[in-house]
């Protein structure tokens, strides 16, 4: 079997880029918990993608010369319409439970993904890729405990939101064969401000000054997040770079803790681990099989 290191892997390269991204979506996270619920959820992901498309403006000229058939504008605008719905409900969940629970569940939405390729792509899993999305499933209920307590309405929208995240990202697996990377992200954040916006204005609060440079950190330090994510995964195998996502959640205990004084849940910690172990699993599979990677790592489905 050949290492799944290649001849021009740069290990360290693509971990300290996966240290980044980890801290630059650790940065989305505590901003959007530190504006907290004083804006509606619907405008703050309005605002995070309308303020966002300031990055992406060098890629619309590419966007506008891709010349895309009725078939790729539907599908384009079938996954913003998902992605937004997506958004919202983060944006939400982020207002109502702690910051490790929406971390901890956050990684669950690569196996939605796993799962979805099977039903939607004729994907085909084997024995001990089904065992890794047995022990993800675990691992939630771990984390949720139902039966135990009693599961708020911020649990069931970070469920809801890694069903229609999977769908966003498996429709962005078909177009990725059709169109270059940056024209899917570019049409990806176009549709998901078009589709947030009468949602946003629907329960618009009008936000202070402050409030606008914050949620303006917020589309830098998550446009950033996926550029340093692109660098890590050209510098080192998936296998390299999955496992330093599991740091985000120590990041998210830690911040939680000790910025907005929320408890330490064992539980959490525990979930989230057999989350991100067998998500790290079934990505490294894929790798070493030399497959088409169908599975992203946990940090492709951030927002």
């Amino acid at each position: 079997m050949d290492s799944p290191l290649t001849p021009t892997a740069r290990p360290l390269a693509g971990v300290l880029w996966m240290l980044l991204t980890g801290a630059q979506f650790i940065a989305v996270t505590a901003l959007v918990k530190y504006v907290g619920a004083a804006l509606p959820a619907p405008e703050t992901a309005f605002l995070r993608y309308a303020m966002g498309l300031v990055f992406l403006i060098p890629i619309f000229p590419a966007m506008m010369r891709a010349g895309l058939d009725r078939k790729a504008l539907g599908l384009f605008g079938l996954r913003g319409t998902l992605h937004a719905f997506g958004v919202m409900l983060w944006f939400y969940a982020m207002t109502q439970i702690p910051i490790a629970e929406v971390t901890s569940l956050g990684y669950i939405n690569p196996v939605f993904v796993t799962i979805g390729a099977v039903v939607f792509l004729g994907e085909r899993l084997a024995a001990r890729r089904i065992a890794a999305v047995v022990v993800a499933l675990i691992g939630a209920l771990i984390i949720l405990r139902p039966g135990v307590r009693e599961l708020s309405p911020g649990h069931v929208a970070m469920l809801a939101n890694a069903v229609v995240f999977s769908g966003s990202y498996l429709i962005a697996k078909i177009m990725a064969d059709r169109v270059a990377p940056g024209v899917v992200v570019a049409w990806l954040s176009l549709v998901v401000t078009i589709v947030l916006a009468p949602f946003a204005i629907a329960v618009w609060v009008w936000p202070t000054w402050s409030q606008l440079g914050w949620l303006f950190l917020v589309a830098a330090f998550a446009t950033g997040g996926h550029f340093t994510m692109t660098l890590a995964f050209r510098a080192a195998p998936l296998a390299v770079t999955q496992p330093v996502t599991f740091l985000q959640l120590v990041w998210s205990v830690l911040l939680g803790a000790l910025v907005f004084s929320e408890p330490v849940d064992g539980w959490v910690l525990l979930g989230g681990t057999l989350v991100v172990g067998a998500v790290s699993f079934i990505t490294w599979r894929e790798a070493v099989l030399k497959r088409r990677a169908v599975t992203p790592p946990s940090v492709a489905t951030k927002v």
